[in-house]
C-alpha cells in the first residue's frame, strides 16, 4: 500500500511535499480549496499520488513553464490551464517549451524523450494567459499573480489572501541557488526579483523545492539572503576560473560554474554557457573583466 504524501494545511491551502521536500525532479504541490473551485499551482511528480484532492482540481495556476511543474497535467484533461502570458506558448507546445529552453537541435529530440518518459510531458494547447496581478477569487479565498521573473521570464509568485500563502515557485531558497540558465531566463531579472520577495505580505512561504514551507519569516529572510549571495558567489568563483590565464566561453563551459563535472544531463552545457554568459556580461560592465574581441576573457 502507497504511504499517504505528507502534507501541511493552512486554511483553505494544503501543500503536499514530494520525496525529499520536493527536490528535483520531484516539487510540492499547493492546492486551494475556494468555495466554489478547487485550484492546484503547478503539477509536479507527487501530483501523481496524491489522489482525488489534486484529481478533482478545476483549475490549474502555472507559477512558470518548465518540465517538473507539468508532471501533472496528463491527469486533468479538462481542467482549465492558465501562465502568465510570456511562459504561454512554452506550456501549449513542444516547440514553444524547446524555444523557452534554448535547446539546440541536437539536444531537442533527447530532451523530449527524457521529459515524456519521466515527467509525463503532455503539450497543453488550450492553455490561455494571465498577468501581473491577475486576481482569481474562488470563494472564501483569493490567489494573485505577482510576476517576479528571472529564472524565466513570465516565474510569477502566487500569493493565496486571506490565508498570506506565497507559492514562490522556483525562487526555491535551496543551497544550489538561483537558476537562470534558459533561454528566457535573467540573471539581472532574477537580482531584481529577490529584492523584491521580502516585501511580500505574507506569513507563509512556499517552495517548489527543497525548503518547502516557512512560517517563520526571520528563518526566511535568512534563507533569502544566503540565496542571494550566492550569485555574488557565482561571479567571483568565475573570476577564480580566468586566474590562471584568459579562456573562451566554451573554455569556461568545460570548467563548469553551477553543476559538477560528473552531472551528466542534456541540458547542462546550455545551461552553463547561457549562465557564464550573463555573469560575464556583468563582469565587464563593471570592469573586472575585459575581452580581446576574439571570444577570449581575462581578468582585469
Amino acid at each position: 500500500m502507497t504511504e499517504p504524501v505528507r502534507r501541511l494545511d493552512f486554511g483553505r491551502v494544503s501543500v503536499f511535499f514530494g520525496e525529499k521536500s520536493g527536490k528535483y525532479p520531484d516539487g510540492n504541490q499547493v492546492i486551494v480549496r475556494g468555495a466554489d473551485t478547487r485550484v492546484a499551482f503547478d503539477t509536479p511528480l507527487v501530483a501523481n499520488r496524491i489522489g482525488p484532492e489534486f484529481d478533482e482540481a478545476e483549475l490549474v495556476i502555472l507559477g512558470h513553464a518548465h518540465e517538473d511543474h507539468m508532471a501533472g497535467l496528463h491527469r486533468l484533461p479538462k481542467a482549465a490551464v492558465q501562465v502568465h502570458e510570456l511562459d504561454l506558448e512554452a506550456v501549449r507546445s513542444w516547440e514553444g517549451l524547446q524555444r523557452h529552453y534554448g535547446l539546440s537541435a541536437d539536444v531537442a529530440a533527447p530532451m523530449l524523450e527524457l521529459i515524456r518518459h519521466e515527467f509525463f510531458y503532455v503539450p497543453r494547447p488550450d492553455a490561455t494567459a494571465y498577468r501581473d496581478g491577475t486576481v482569481w477569487e474562488l470563494g472564501g479565498s483569493r490567489v494573485r499573480a505577482i510576476h517576479m521573473p528571472g529564472h524565466t521570464s513570465g516565474h510569477s509568485v502566487l500569493l493565496v489572501e486571506p490565508e498570506g500563502v506565497a507559492f514562490l515557485g522556483d525562487i526555491e531558497l535551496s543551497g544550489f541557488g538561483p537558476y537562470y540558465g534558459d533561454a528566457t531566463s535573467s540573471l539581472g531579472a532574477f537580482r531584481r526579483t529577490l529584492a523584491r520577495v521580502a516585501d511580500l505580505p505574507a506569513t507563509v512561504w512556499v517552495t517548489s523545492h527543497h525548503r518547502g514551507v516557512y512560517t517563520d519569516r526571520g528563518a526566511f529572510l535568512k534563507a533569502l539572503a544566503a540565496y542571494a549571495a550566492s550569485l555574488d558567489e557565482r561571479s567571483e568563483r568565475l573570476l577564480g576560473m580566468l586566474a590562471d590565464g584568459p579562456k573562451t566561453l566554451e573554455e569556461l563551459v568545460a570548467i563548469r560554474l553551477i553543476y559538477p563535472l560528473d552531472y551528466q544531463e542534456v541540458w547542462v552545457d546550455g545551461a552553463e554557457r547561457r549562465t557564464i554568459e550573463q555573469h560575464l556580461d556583468e563582469l565587464l560592465a563593471a570592469g573586472r573583466v575585459t575581452t580581446d574581441g576574439h571570444g577570449r576573457f581575462a581578468r582585469c
